[in-house]
């Protein structure tokens, strides 16, 4: 396919256009540089469209769509060829694949270690520029009752109200409950103001007779767990 490098997809070959090579060949067969040409339609006066998205992967986003997914508008508009429009497409089918990840379950699922809970999060919270704060709610056997979302922050931190946790478990018969935050800097490590707040909602829930079961802290594609650390 080299050969068509600086072409307009028109024309190439046919087995090399994106969207004739979905329809022959299937979603699965296609790269992420071509998945993106075709969500963009076309590329610059010098780069297809599928030269234009492999430059933007390669530059902005290192080959990873979780960066990929951390771009702006704006940061996407910065490559020539890339309007407003196709930066809006872009990140709004990136956006899509996040929630598709992150859909709310619809079946009860059993948790059985920290990795499980990472699952669930993780689609919901690798790519956020800011932090988030989440709860699950567990019934006796361990399984899921529901997952929300206490509260939103800012790059460094976001405020948390134990009440608003334990009224929600309660609301919702929770026997327990695991916390999931997001460090959006890249490291998992808890800081102090976490370990304290853990230590409070575990004091708080021994009172109520809600477990906290473990506290998952995301950082990109990697987790801590207090559990797995020995620190519940």
């Amino acid at each position: 396919m080299e050969e068509n490098k600086n072409l307009p997809i028109k024309s190439w070959a046919e087995e090399d256009r994106p969207r004739e090579k979905l329809l022959l060949k299937g979603k699965h067969a296609l790269s992420n540089a071509e998945l993106l040409a075709i969500l963009i339609g076309s590329g610059s006066r010098n780069l297809s469209a599928v030269e234009l998205c492999r430059k933007i992967l390669n530059e902005a986003a290192q080959d990873d769509l979780n960066d990929l997914g951390k771009l702006s508008v704006k940061d996407l508009q910065k490559f020539k060829g890339i309007g407003a429009a196709k930066a809006i497409t872009i990140v709004a089918a990136l956006e899509l694949g996040r929630r598709r990840q992150g859909a709310e379950i619809k079946e009860k699922i059993l948790i059985a270690g920290s990795a499980e809970v990472f699952k669930i999060f993780s689609p919901m919270l690798i790519d956020l520029p800011h932090e988030e704060f989440w709860v699950l709610l567990m019934n006796r056997a361990n399984k899921i009752i529901s997952k929300e979302k206490i509260s939103t922050g800012g790059v460094s931190g976001t405020v948390v109200d134990p009440k608003l946790i334990f009224r929600r478990a309660l609301e919702m018969s929770a026997s327990g409950i695991i916390l999931c935050h997001n460090h959006p800097s890249g490291n998992p490590k808890p800081s102090q103001a976490d370990i304290d707040l853990t230590k409070k909602l575990k004091r708080g829930g021994e009172e109520l007779e809600i477990s906290v079961l473990d506290h998952i802290i995301i950082a990109e594609n990697k987790f801590f767990s207090f559990a797995d650390e020995g620190m519940m």
